[in-house]
């Protein structure tokens, strides 16, 4: 059995920055991950602020948070695909539009959760 070394602060510390890299790289080059940043941005707050209790505010921001790393996913999954190679593939294909699909479904939980708990009190 292979020994696992302990992840000390320097391990740690590269995790983190590969993460953050990863996110430039999404808001660079990603103009759907810039527009769910945005309305992230907007939201969250508005989320925080409008969430009675803590799981009101976790399910309104927690639901914002998925999109992100869901689009994150579907972005990677992209990009592994286009680099194995240019031409159309019924596979790559299939890929690309699951993982889209996968952040649809997650805007369909924010809509979800969104309307569920702020909805009432509305009308």
């Amino acid at each position: 059995m292979a020994s696992v070394e302990p992840r000390g602060p320097r391990q740690i510390w590269r995790a983190w920055r590969w993460s953050l890299q990863g996110l430039a790289a999404a808001w660079r080059h990603e103009a759907s991950f810039r527009f769910e940043g945005y309305l992230f941005l907007v939201l969250f707050p508005v989320g925080l602020w409008l969430g009675e209790g803590g799981v009101e505010k976790v399910l309104l921001c927690g639901s914002l948070l998925l999109v992100l790393a869901m689009e994150l996913a579907n972005s990677a999954i992209e990009a592994v695909v286009d680099r194995v190679g240019p031409e159309f593939h019924e596979l790559a294909g299939r890929a690309k539009d699951m993982g889209s699909a996968a952040v649809l479904l997650l805007m369909f939980n924010v809509v979800l959760c969104w309307g569920l708990i702020l909805g009432p009190r509305l009308v």
